[in-house]
């Protein structure tokens, strides 16, 4: 039930609107991923239990985050199903831009 909530949620936000020929994955993170995994990429305590949301600043992940990892998360979701798919949610373009951006040394530098 609630990965369709996410589903809605990103539907209902326009994630397939263009921003122009330039898609800047800092700001799609802030429009659609600070929700669950928090402004800084540290999730609310209160989504780490519902959700099991992952803290994008843990040195675990640091240590092997890549733009292929994120990407794949995004596109496929995580295997507990919590965090949906958003292939078809997102643009190609849109996904590598979002990739890019939290497997960046700037991603830890806001």
């Amino acid at each position: 039930m609630r990965p369709v909530f996410c589903l809605i949620l990103v539907a209902a936000c326009g994630a397939n609107e263009s921003a122009g020929s330039t898609v800047d994955g800092a700001q799609l993170y802030a429009k659609f991923c600070s929700t669950c995994h928090g402004v800084t990429g540290k999730p609310d305590p209160t989504m780490i239990a519902r959700l099991g949301v992952r803290d994008l600043t843990s040195a675990e992940l640091r240590a092997r985050v890549t733009p292929a990892l994120v990407e794949n998360q995004v596109r496929k979701g995580s295997q507990n199903k919590l965090m949906p798919s958003f292939a078809g949610a997102f643009t190609d373009e849109q996904i590598k831009a979002l990739a890019e951006y939290v497997a960046s040394p700037q991603f830890l530098a806001r």
